[in-house]
């Protein structure tokens, strides 16, 4: 019988030889390696300046943060996501407001989305989900009209002058759509690179965004430094050359920079990133010719419009009960076959009913969860993995649906 995990990391002699360069370089926190992660990032996404953090959760946690969000304010988040998405809002002290996804879809309903926008409403956290991007042009459409309604608290809010959109882009690095890389739509994109992700620096994140007239590029680039080390005025590679030892903490700040040993494996892996991209897509294909003829509704990957970075591969079985894709998922595992479910929507999770949220006032999310499978699709599948997960796979939908 085979053994077939959910998604190892995909990691070569190259990071491997990366690192060991790192661990004898004599500096393995943040330094030159991470500096140089971050231009090349910028350079592959196609923005000026990206910011690397210890996660993506830390890299919007960051965001809200620089940009004001906190007590009074509402952030709107959609019901199916992971935790991550709405709990940095909860970090901030501002107001989770969740909408559900549109029917028979794992995106939001855009519909909903500006039926939310209140006086109080800062910003809007969309999720690229299992790689694919949102519809950028509808959310902005969203946010333009109920500009009307938003109501600056600072700055740097009256310099965007209506709600702000915050990608949570953590399965989305590398995607396209309507010619548009994951990075380029949203005002603020971010991306996580932890151990299951295409790119994965270990644990590690990023953020970018983008530029506009009267935003200062450098100083919000220098507020995600400072924030994401105690508030220091220089940082620890800069406090170490000589005769550059005085600092001052300028605020009160965070812990969680990244360091050159994790960016030495995300230097090596982004060189291979193309590679990578193009095996998810065959594999993604290849599930698709053998599942779709009986009837399985996958996320859809690749159509006219977008190129998904592959992330997840998100199967719904049609007429399948919660019960029935538990069990399914059970029998997958007796036979080696790790497989996932994402995600429970939020209003299921004990600390989100704790802060009021009931899974009924979201049907649709409820109804893409309660027949969703995940199967494993990452990089270190051969072809017999993907054809011994297909034939398992459909065998079990036969037995149960």
């Amino acid at each position: 019988m085979k053994t077939i995990p959910f998604s190892p990391p995909d990691i070569t002699e190259l990071e491997i030889n990366e690192v060991v360069e790192a661990l004898k370089s004599g500096w393995i926190t943040t330094g030159k390696r991470t500096k140089q992660f971050e231009e090349k990032l910028a350079a592959y996404i196609g923005t000026d300046r990206v910011a690397c953090l210890n996660s993506q959760t830390a890299a919007m946690e960051l965001t809200l943060r620089i940009l004001g969000i906190g007590p009074g304010d509402e952030v709107i988040v959609p019901a199916y996501t992971y935790t991550a998405s709405a709990s940095v809002i909860h970090h901030v002290g501002a107001k989770i407001v969740m909408v559900d996804v549109f029917p028979g879809t794992f995106e939001l309903d855009y519909d909903a989305l500006e039926s939310a926008i209140t006086e109080r409403t800062k910003a809007v956290i969309p999720v690229d989900l299992g790689g694919r991007m949102c519809r950028y042009d509808r959310i902005f459409a969203a946010v333009e009209n109920r500009k009307k309604l938003f109501q600056a608290n600072n700055a740097l809010q009256k310099l965007y002058g209506r709600v702000i959109v915050c990608a949570d882009s953590a399965h989305g690095f590398g995607a396209v759509r309507k010619g548009q890389r994951s990075g380029q739509c949203a005002d603020f994109t971010t991306y996580s690179f932890h151990a299951v992700k295409n790119l994965t620096t270990g644990e590690g994140g990023a953020v970018t965004f983008r530029e506009r007239p009267g935003l200062d590029g450098d100083w919000l680039y220098g507020r995600y430094m400072l924030y994401s080390l105690h508030g220091q005025s220089k940082d620890a590679f800069h406090k170490n050359q000589p005769g550059s030892l005085e600092y001052d903490i300028l605020c009160p700040a965070y812990k969680c920079n990244m360091t050159d040993v994790a960016a030495g494996i995300g230097l090596k892996q982004l060189e291979r990133y193309p590679a990578l991209l193009d095996r998810r897509r065959e594999i993604i294909l290849r599930y698709n010719e053998a599942l779709l003829p009986l009837g399985v509704k996958p996320l859809v990957h690749f159509d006219q419009d977008s190129t998904s970075s592959g992330h997840l591969y998100l199967a719904r079985i049609p007429h399948c009960s919660a019960e029935r894709r538990n069990a399914i998922i059970a029998q997958m595992a007796k036979a080696g076959v790790a497989c996932n479910v994402h995600y429970k929507p939020l209003p299921l999770m004990t600390a989100y009913q704790n802060l009021g949220f009931d899974m009924r006032d979201y049907p649709n999310a409820y109804r893409q969860y309660e027949n969703e499978i995940t199967l494993p699709l990452h990089t270190r599948l051969s072809d017999a993995d993907v054809d011994y997960v297909i034939e398992r796979f459909t065998a079990l939908l036969k037995q149960y649906t």
